[in-house]
């Protein structure tokens, strides 16, 4: 079975580096494509998901943005399951105080350029290995700041109360971007950061091979 993995803002496949799934699945690795001037986040997964068949049986992994945008695709088509990394499942998990700021238009004012600067400085004080440091580095980088413009304004103006009733969400304890108090993960690692894929990651495999058995069991 094919697996389709959705990445975060600012980040790309090498996010999901130390991520293995059990044999007989495999992984695919959706790329961001270019948004449409106000395009909403779930008309922009409609557009994502072209690359998925629908027609053969798949599952969705998504991580932080990635995985807002895995649940919209899952409300159009059937996956066999869903899991959310370091993300939430409605709209109505989002910190309030993003609401707050999303009225104000504060995101709207804020130089990306600085943002991506203080993602790359956060390094410093993160627990990842030196290689991967490089990486996330890397690809702050590289992001395009129209796209993260336009993805920032995506999630604070998302839109959705309609949970899936299958689906799995592994959150940490301490994530800063999207605190665990605000939602209700199906999973949580104690000591996970908002990239605790990163440094956490046997211990998220192991809940994905439990998962994935149990699926294929149920199959």
């Amino acid at each position: 079975m094919k697996v389709y993995f959705i990445c975060g803002l600012a980040a790309d496949s090498r996010v999901f580096k130390h991520i293995s799934l059990p044999p007989l699945y495999q992984p695919v690795y959706l790329d961001w494509i270019r948004p449409e001037p106000d395009e909403s986040l779930s008309d922009y997964a409609i557009r994502l998901a072209n690359d998925i068949d629908p027609n053969e049986e798949f599952s969705l992994i998504g991580l932080s943005m990635g995985g807002m945008i895995a649940i919209e695709i899952a409300k159009i088509f059937n996956p066999v399951f869903t899991i959310l990394i370091s993300s939430i499942p409605s709209s109505d998990h989002l910190p309030k105080y993003y609401r707050l700021a999303a009225s104000f238009n504060l995101h709207q004012i804020m130089p990306i350029a600085l943002i991506q600067k203080a993602a790359v400085l956060k390094r410093l004080f993160t627990t990842e290995t030196i290689e991967d440091k490089k990486m996330l580095k890397d690809m702050i980088r590289k992001s395009d700041p129209l796209f993260i413009r336009w993805a920032v304004n995506a999630v604070l103006n998302w839109d959705n109360k309609n949970i899936p009733e299958e689906f799995y969400q592994i959150h940490g304890g301490r994530d800063a971007i999207l605190p665990r108090r605000y939602t209700k993960p199906t999973h949580t690692i104690v000591a996970g950061g908002h990239l605790m894929i990163m440094n956490h990651a046997a211990e998220i495999n192991a809940i994905l091979e439990k998962i994935l058995i149990r699926e294929k069991e149920i199959i």
